[in-house]
C-alpha cells in the first residue's frame, strides 16, 4: 500500500505541474507548453489508474482531487498571483478535512 500512495503523490505532482503550466499553454497556442499539459495530465491518469488496482478508487481519487485542488491554489496565490482570502482558506480546509475523513473511513 505504501507503494500505492508513493504512486499518488506522483499523480497528484504531474497533475498539479499540468494544471499550473495551463497559463503557458495559451489556450493551447504554444505546442511547447501544450505538450507539456497534456503529458503531465496523461501521466497522472495512468499513475492513478495503477493506484486504483490496490487502493479504492473513491479514496484515491478523493486525496488526488483534493490535494491537487489545494496545492494549486498555494500555487495560484503564491505564484501566479491569485487572490487569497479567508473564504477560500477555509474552503481548503474543507477538501483537507474531507480528504481525511474518508481515508480514516476507508480503514475501517
Amino acid at each position: 500500500m505504501v507503494g500505492a500512495f508513493v504512486l499518488l503523490l506522483l499523480a497528484i505532482a504531474a497533475e498539479v505541474a499540468a494544471t499550473a503550466s495551463l497559463p503557458r499553454a495559451d489556450g493551447f497556442r504554444d505546442p511547447g507548453w501544450t505538450a507539456f499539459v497534456l503529458g503531465g495530465y496523461a501521466v497522472s491518469i495512468w499513475l492513478l489508474a495503477l493506484v486504483v488496482r490496490v487502493m479504492p478508487v473513491s479514496v484515491a481519487y478523493a486525496v488526488w482531487s483534493g490535494v491537487g485542488t489545494a496545492a494549486i491554489a498555494l500555487i495560484g496565490a503564491t505564484f501566479l498571483g491569485e487572490r487569497w482570502d479567508l473564504l477560500k482558506a477555509g474552503a481548503l480546509g474543507m477538501i483537507i478535512v474531507g480528504v481525511v475523513v474518508l481515508n480514516l473511513q476507508a480503514a475501517h
